[in-house]
């Protein structure tokens, strides 16, 4: 489901620029371009909650149905409707549908996979939902080459559509009905905080500040690799960096998920945490080539306990409230995170030193506090012998 969705999705999305440029004035085009980054940011953070709460009272299989369909309409939108307007309008169906459908996606996991496999179970997520992020541009270049701009991104969302509804049949063919085992939904996101446990708690107040600590430098790591240091690199070999960050990130997924599930899991997002804690420190002091190498590895390395987070969050979350509590979780995460960028701006306007340096001031205190305040949620000897049988 995530490949077929996530390969729509890829597929279009990455060349919506373009297609706005086609259609629109020049001034017109670059609004309609920044409302369409800006959406995706928005949206990633609003639509997490009301994906949670649908996931809980109509159940994962019949979300997700009324997930991909909304993504199918905003296709048409894009397809049908040759206007600018129209790829906003679009965009606000399809452009989240990561964000909207990741918490009734990991209610699903939570459901399907043994508790002490869970946090194997959300690297192998991770590991698919690379697959259309790769691929998917790459198909989407083709159908450009072969048909131009405006044809080729229409064709491509076509093929989007189709994908969208094997994804349907896939869905409704093989996950379980859950509807009759949820609990009463809550809707109100007040009564659902009331509700999240201190070690969840502890959590996310970490995870905002270690959020902080990556968005305040995260736009201008180019600038500074390619511009700032005394011996700047090409865009070329920047986009090599992004790759070696990304190989990096893959490497550890599966081992790591391993060790996590066997030993617990706050030392490895406790490591994590370090890892992103490190990075703006890293860069400050890398001005060449192997330097900043090393950076971006490092950089790779804060996934090595991403999947072991997200576990985390599902272990700790209440059981009927899970896909709910995800969604919330997020919601608050990326509300407040999204204003990191924008004091990121004013510090590096100040000093470029100055935005690193307090990046890595950030991950710090929230690297200590998820040190003191984080919990664990271990299994005893009996609940993980018995889960390993459990079926899906």
């Amino acid at each position: 489901m995530v490949v077929l969705v996530g390969m729509g999705e890829h597929m279009g999305e990455r060349f919506l620029p373009l297609y706005l440029q086609s259609l629109a004035k020049s001034s017109t085009a670059i609004l309609a371009i920044g409302a369409l980054a800006g959406m995706d940011d928005l949206l990633s953070a609003l639509y997490s909650f009301p994906g949670g709460y649908l996931s809980d009272r109509l159940g994962t299989k019949r979300a997700l149905l009324v997930f991909n369909l909304l993504s199918m309409i905003g296709y048409a939108c894009v397809i049908v409707i040759r206007s600018w307007w129209a790829v906003l309008l679009g965009a606000a169906f399809f452009i989240s549908w990561s964000a909207i459908s990741l918490p009734a996606t990991m209610g699903l996991l939570a459901q399907a996979v043994p508790k002490n496999q869970r946090t194997m179970g959300v690297s192998v997520l991770a590991l698919f939902r690379r697959v259309p992020k790769m691929l998917g541009p790459v198909a989407g270049g083709a159908f450009i080459a072969a048909f131009g701009v405006e044809q080729g991104v229409r064709a491509a969302f076509s093929a989007a559509l189709i994908l969208a509804l094997l994804a349907i049949v896939v869905q409704q063919r093989w996950i379980s009905d859950d509807s009759n085992r949820r609990r009463a939904p809550e809707p109100n996101p007040i009564r659902l905080w009331r509700e999240m446990p201190d070690g969840l708690r502890s959590l996310l107040w970490s995870d905002i500040l270690i959020r902080f600590c990556e968005r305040i430098p995260d736009a201008f790591v180019v600038v500074w690799a390619t511009r700032y240091v005394s011996q700047p690199v090409s865009e070329l070999t920047f986009g090599w960096l992004s790759a070696v960050e990304n190989i990096a990130a893959v490497l550890i997924y599966v081992p790591v998920a391993y060790m996590a599930d066997r030993f617990g899991k706050k030392p490895f997002v406790l490591i994590t945490f370090a890892f992103f804690t490190s990075f703006p420190l890293a860069l400050l002091y890398s001005h060449s080539l192997f330097p900043l190498v090393a950076a971006f590895v490092l950089r790779g390395l804060k996934e090595f306990g991403e999947p072991t987070r997200k576990a985390l969050i599902m272990d700790l979350a209440p059981d009927g409230r899970k896909a709910a509590m995800f969604g919330l979780y997020y919601l608050i995460r990326d509300v407040l995170v999204s204003f990191a960028a924008f004091g990121g701006a004013v510090l590096w306007g100040i000093s470029p030193e100055l935005n690193l340096e307090v990046a890595f001031a950030f991950g710090l205190i929230g690297t200590a506090l998820f040190a003191w305040k984080g919990r664990d949620c271990r299994l005893d000897p009996a609940e993980s012998e018995s889960t390993a049988a459990s079926p899906s």
